[in-house]
């Protein structure tokens, strides 16, 4: 059964639905940013269809800004100027109103903000999602936006290392004193603080540093490699990094994304490999499936909820 021939009709949302779990592992979606479009009902009714239908939490791309191509002809970017995003920190603002999902920023583009306005715009998001925020952070790979927004593009992987340890102050202590490479603060602090003290930081890794940063200063990382296609060796250099510091690596979350586009049975069959490569969370995509609107991204998530994450599914198929 195809996602895309599947109608909102087709499926009955439950009440009192239990996140969805394989195993350890948590279940989500990747908001699809850039295809569902600029209705705010729209966004309401597939948050609440994601949970209704039994998924843990909702985790956001970001961009702040897209490239004109027609001033930038040489861009290769994934993304441009029509691509469409909603920002992370207003989505899950609007998104705290009607749902109880974990809301996961998957990643912000940390080196490109202030940090004491990360950390103001995290915890107000933690305070009205009852402290269900993780906050998913990386360097990022789009030297425009940092350009717009007046930050060196060139110092991003250590300017995210000294933001990390200067979120999780803020986020714990009433008054900060911090004096960094990058960011001063003296005798300052947010109010309110955020329920979670601290919040999660993960981060996005592919890079060797990256990974290793991971290893060495996240709660959880994002891999961008699949089982059996480069995760094992990216997991053992997070936990390389991770044994370097002291710290215990299977302390630390993992985080998977699968495609919903092939189809259930797949969905199912790869959310047992990422289970068995130690993932502790997972998120289904439904993006890049030819899917436009919240309507068709709804039943795309069902069709995943109807087999992939039943008891057949979780059983293997």
């Amino acid at each position: 059964m195809s996602p895309s021939v599947l109608s909102p009709a087709s499926f009955v949302l439950r009440e009192a639905v239990q996140p969805y779990r394989i195993g350890d592992v948590n279940i989500g979606v990747v908001f699809p940013q850039t295809e569902i479009g600029h209705d705010a009902g729209g966004v309401r009714a597939y948050a609440e269809a994601a949970a209704e239908l039994g998924y843990s939490h909702v985790l956001a791309y970001d961009h702040v800004l897209g490239v004109d191509t027609s001033v930038r002809p040489d861009w290769r970017g994934p993304y441009d100027l029509h691509s469409s995003f909603h920002e992370p920190f207003v989505l899950f603002g609007f998104l705290a109103g009607f749902t109880s999902l974990e809301v996961v920023t998957g990643i912000l583009i940390g080196p490109q903000r202030q940090t004491a306005l990360i950390a103001k715009q995290a915890a107000a998001v933690d305070v009205f999602t009852g402290g269900k925020l993780r906050l998913g952070l990386g360097i990022g790979w789009n030297p425009v936006e940092y350009d717009a927004l007046g930050k060196d593009f060139s110092n991003r992987g250590r300017r995210l290392e000294e933001q990390i340890a200067l979120l999780r102050r803020l986020f714990t202590q009433e008054s900060v004193t911090f004096e960094g490479s990058y960011d001063h603060v003296v005798g300052a602090g947010l109010c309110p603080l955020p329920p979670q003290r601290p919040i999660p930081i993960w981060v996005g890794a592919s890079s060797q540093p990256a990974l290793r940063r991971a290893g060495r200063l996240a709660d959880g990382w994002f891999p961008q490699a699949v089982p059996g296609h480069g995760l094992e060796e990216a997991a053992e250099t997070v936990r390389a990094g991770a044994e370097e510091s002291g710290r215990d690596p299977s302390s630390l979350g993992m985080e998977g994304s699968l495609n919903a586009g092939a189809g259930p049975h797949d969905v199912s069959k790869h959310l047992e490999r990422w289970r068995a490569a130690g993932a502790t969370h997972m998120s289904i995509n439904t993006m890049g499936a030819g899917l436009r609107g919240a309507d068709a991204h709804i039943a795309a998530l069902a069709a995943a909820a109807e087999f992939a994450l039943s008891d057949e599914g979780r059983a293997g198929g």
